[in-house]
């Protein structure tokens, strides 16, 4: 029995989990952080005190107390798959950033285990969908007011990325965002992935990544999708996304509402990064997710669709890897999603 206000327990307290600490804590209606984990135990147990919330010995124990109804995973990557499972094996709601696993056969596990439980309890970290612009891009894509879509033009471009990032990251942390919302959008099944490699840059590379990359996705319906990732394009936090439709191109602009003329020039500003840019998508996401909780009821991205993101980055490394396009077919898509 969840009270009227969620106790949420938070495990993994880094960059995002500290703001979303924050958020929930101050912004978001019906829930506060009751507890958290890290493995930093010395420095998180001293956030914990200044936050005034418990810190556990391990993630299973936050997972476990009775004092917590909600988790939050923000931990790294590897982590989050066993974490999810533990918390369903409690039968316990449980909020994931992405990526829900690091494979498709992990994710594929979660998806039995909530099955199992009859209900789902797992909802996945792409805020994509709590976006302004791209709420408007759904509606008007399904009011076919402008025909049929055939085509999409996206990109996915960082300022900069550090020495750690890896060619597979790129599309594994990356243009998984791309891979969910658009399967969203288009509400219509991926059924190829061709990973291109262009030219590399060569001002800010290493050895181990190849930037930028393309992705060109094809869907049940034929709709190609052709997806920039460009990890360290020095310019800004660009994000885009043009829908070619039959007879009218519909996209995205960044969220900037002021402008520049001077100097014989008209500038707009480019988002600097990802926490300014989606900042209210965040917002609206967790104030969502906590009011689907308090009323047993989720409709945010599912493990169904963390299940989907991780079959096509799996698809999209391997084809990056093996220099061809790759066929994806996926599991039958239960009734509780």
């Amino acid at each position: 029995m969840i009270n009227k206000e969620l106790r949420i327990g938070v495990i993994g307290v880094g960059a995002i989990g500290t703001e979303h600490i924050k958020r929930i804590n101050h912004k978001i209606k019906g829930a506060r952080v009751v507890g958290i984990y890290d493995v930093l135990e010395e420095e998180k147990k001293q956030l914990a005190d200044e936050m005034g919330i418990m810190f556990y010995g391990s993630g299973e124990d936050l997972i476990s107390s009775d004092d917590v109804d909600a988790i939050l995973i923000t931990s790294i990557d590897e982590t989050h798959a066993d974490y999810v499972l533990k918390a369903l094996a409690q039968e316990k709601y449980v909020f994931c950033e992405k990526p829900l696993a690091i494979d498709s056969q992990s994710c594929a596990k979660i998806v039995e285990a909530e099955v199992k439980c009859g209900r789902r309890l797992v909802q996945v970290g792409f805020m994509r969908r709590y976006d302004k612009g791209y709420m408007e891009l759904k509606k008007l894509i399904e009011s076919k007011s402008y025909g049929e879509v055939l085509m999409l033009h996206c990109a996915h471009r960082n300022p900069e990325s550090g020495l750690h990032y890896t060619t597979p990251m790129s599309i594994i942390q990356t243009a998984v965002h791309e891979i969910d919302v658009l399967h969203w959008l288009l509400q219509d099944d991926y059924v190829s992935v061709e990973s291109i490699l262009p030219k590399k840059q060569t001002k800010m590379t290493h050895t181990n990544l190849h930037d930028p990359q393309i992705l060109v996705l094809e869907t049940k319906n034929g709709v190609v999708i052709q997806l920039e990732i460009f990890v360290n394009c020095q310019f800004g936090y660009d994000i885009k996304c043009e829908v070619v439709c039959e007879n009218g191109e519909l996209g995205l602009v960044d969220p900037h509402y002021t402008y520049v003329k001077h100097n014989f020039s008209n500038q707009t500003p480019i988002s600097p990064d990802w926490q300014t840019r989606f900042k209210e998508a965040y917002d609206t996401e967790f104030q969502l997710w906590v009011n689907g909780v308090l009323n047993h009821k989720l409709e945010g991205p599912s493990s169904w669709d963390g299940y989907v993101a991780s079959v096509i980055t799996t698809a999209g490394t391997e084809s990056t890897n093996k220099g061809e396009k790759i066929k994806v077919m996926l599991q039958e898509k239960p009734s509780i999603y």
